[in-house]
This record gives structure tokens, sequence and C-alpha cells, in this order.
């Protein structure tokens, strides 16, 4: 098995930890929310909770699941101008992207750690044993892992047509 071979099977495990975690945490946004509602309206005994935490799913889903997003190519992508130029500048394009997706990790990694350090002695008025900086720790692990997948990208290719993320087909569900 060669070194591109294991790297492309860590990323496809790091790919479904990243998809299965946003989707838990967007199961357990759907399941608060209306209980939040239910308490406040059918109960008149609203709790002070769920909103806060639906808030710190969302961060978490968000930025987690944005990394998994970009592995997959089904982020929002502008090609107008790169579908415009002959098949050498293009690549010129997608190289110069992926150096700025790069930078921009790095952005994340760098400014994300600072604003985890800053806030990790301040809490939520709701959770008081919950430090803001693990809300915001989602913000330099998404620069890291969107970095590990931009690096599997152009050291591998695209990943392989058996990976989990070819798994359904979008056309047939139309």
């Amino acid at each position: 098995m060669t070194a591109k071979h294991r790297y492309t099977q860590a990323m496809e495990w790091l790919y479904k930890a990243c998809v299965w975690l946003s989707g838990v945490a967007l199961i357990v946004i759907t399941l608060v929310i209306p209980y939040g509602v239910f308490m406040r309206y059918a109960m008149n005994s609203p709790s002070s909770w769920p909103e806060p935490f639906a808030v710190v799913m969302m961060v978490a889903f968000s930025f987690i699941g944005g990394a998994a997003v970009y592995r997959a190519g089904a982020h929002i992508a502008v090609r107008a101008v790169v579908d415009a130029v002959g098949p050498r500048m293009k690549r010129v394009f997608e190289w110069a992207t992926e150096a700025c997706l790069i930078f921009f990790c790095f952005f994340m990694v760098w400014k994300g750690y600072e604003l985890v350090v800053a806030t990790m002695h301040q809490s939520i008025a709701e959770f008081p044993t919950l430090p803001v900086g693990v809300v915001y720790m989602p913000i330099p692990i998404c620069g890291v892992l969107l970095l590990l997948f931009i690096l599997e990208r152009l050291w591998c290719g695209d990943p392989p047509k058996t990976s989990y993320m070819y798994r359904d087909d979008p056309e047939a569900l139309e």
C-alpha cells in the first residue's frame, strides 16, 4: 500500500467522521428547538437552554460540515470565469484557488486558536461550566481539516469513486 493510498484512506475516515458529527449536531438541533417551543407555548414553562445549545450545535455543524462539503466538492463555486478559459488557464485558476484556500486555512487555525484561548475563561450564562473557547474550537479544527482535505486533492487528486460520498446518486433522487 502506497503512502498516497494510506493518506486517501485516512481522509476517507476523517470525512466520514465529519459527516457523522455534523449529522448528529443537526439531529440534536432539530430535537432541541421543538422541545424549547413546546415548553414555552404548550407548557407555559420556558427553558433557557435550548436556543443557546442549538447555537453551539450550529457552530459545530457549520464548520465541521463545511470541511466535509469541501472534500465532496459540493461547496459553492463561481465557475463562470474558470469555464470561459482554456484548459491551461483553468488549471492555473484551480491552483490559485487552492493556494488561497490554504492561506485561509492557516488564518482560521491561527486566529481561531487565538479566539479559543482568549475566550477559554468566559462562560455562557445558560451553561456556566462550558467555556466559550470550547464553543469556538470548531474554527481552528475546521482549518486543519480543510488543510488536510486540500492536501489530499493536490497530492492524490479527487477522492476515489469508491468513496463514501458517492454512495447515493443525486440524479436518481430527482
